[in-house]
């Protein structure tokens, strides 16, 4: 069976200790280390001070099952002096079987795969070294793509954090169709954008320049309402089908110089309230079709838009998501994913679940 294994000390001499795992691992019986990943360091997980953490993946041979070589990697543990005092805490030496085979173990004692590799860099890093094509068996999805969901970030599963998973994309992609499936997938509240509430959508799409400020933040305070943190329960779980930092899009398209200032001031009190997302979903498809399904659902005020309005929007989301780092994002390509297809919404349901906590 080919096993993978994440190692990772930040106590002592960290690359010794490292190494010496992997040595005593080797020398095991029915087990062969044929590849190593580069050590990387990193800055460690959650609020506890301490030194950054020097981290690697192995590649393992084995025929020893899963649970014998959980029992192998820490008796490896208490031989360099691993303590469990506190969770997230400085170490010695961290050993974790990430992937054995295919297989699917949830056990007391051994949850394979990993319940959070899929959120960790730091692991997913040097599992591109050495098996980028390796797919995880419950998300099935290659390490290379979710090593990209990631964007370098590092995250974890807070329950104390109100749940939220955000669409994001152009007009006209499919924003709210594929909430509204989600939501009823998932089992839990869809948030919409206040399209219908906002007075001043038809004058701003009509180009009156006058009242691009009001419409702007008639959106700000309706996100407050929506998504502040005040207003989203701990650990509930919420679908909205927009991301908060669209806002920012929009108010450099349409706003001028003078209007920027006054939005600018009410968007700095309005963004340290907001909830960040736990999970982003990217939607993309080309602004040609976006302007289709525009010109079919038929709302009056969007029938002025033309397809390079589409195409700025869309170069701006493209630039945002290429630097995302507030959260997992999933890109997904209306070319191949349909959001009116049950299947392929159940089948992103199960993988957002990866990603949340759930009660």
């Amino acid at each position: 069976m080919t096993a993978y294994i994440a190692f990772g000390s930040n106590v002592g001499d960290s690359a010794e200790l490292v190494k010496s795992a992997l040595k005593e691992l080797g020398n095991l019986e029915e087990i062969t280390v044929p590849a190593v990943s580069e050590f990387i360091k990193t800055k460690p997980l959650g609020e506890v001070d301490q030194p950054q953490f020097l981290n690697a993946v192995a590649k393992v041979e084995t025929s020893i099952g899963a649970e014998k070589l959980l029992k192998c990697t820490q008796q490896i543990e208490r031989l360099l002096g691993r303590e469990r005092h506190q969770k997230w805490g400085p170490r010695t030496i961290d050993i974790d079987i990430l992937l054995y085979g295919d297989e699917i173990v949830d056990t007391p004692k051994l949850t394979v795969p990993h319940s959070q590799m899929h959120l960790r860099s730091f692991v997913l890093t040097p599992m591109c070294e050495i098996g980028v094509e390796v797919v995880h068996p419950v998300l099935r999805q290659p390490m290379s793509v979710l090593a990209k969901r990631l964007g370098g970030g590092d995250f974890y599963i807070d329950k104390n954090k109100p749940q939220l998973i955000s669409i994001a994309g152009i007009i006209g992609v499919g924003k709210t169709t594929l909430g509204q499936g989600l939501s009823k997938a998932l089992g839990c509240g869809l948030i919409c954008e206040a399209y219908d509430d906002n007075p001043y959508m038809d004058a701003a799409y009509a180009g009156k320049q006058d009242i691009a400020l009001d419409w702007q933040l008639y959106f700000l305070i309706s996100r407050l309402k929506q998504i502040s943190k005040d207003h989203l329960e701990s650990g509930g779980l919420y679908i909205s089908d927009y991301v908060f930092d669209k806002e920012q899009i929009y108010a450099n398209k349409v706003l001028t110089s003078e209007q920027q200032k006054v939005y600018q001031e009410d968007y700095a009190r309005v963004e340290p309230k907001i909830a960040d997302p736990v999970l982003a979903i990217y939607l993309k498809d080309t602004p040609a079709a976006c302007l289709e399904r525009i010109k079919k659902r038929n709302r009056a005020y969007e029938q002025q838009i033309e397809v390079g309005q589409l195409e700025g929007y869309f170069d701006d989301y493209e630039k945002l998501f290429a630097k995302w780092n507030k959260c997992p994002a999933i890109t997904l390509d209306v070319e191949k994913f349909n959001c009116l297809d049950e299947k392929d919404v159940c089948r992103l349901a199960d993988e957002t679940r990866s990603y949340v906590w759930t009660s």
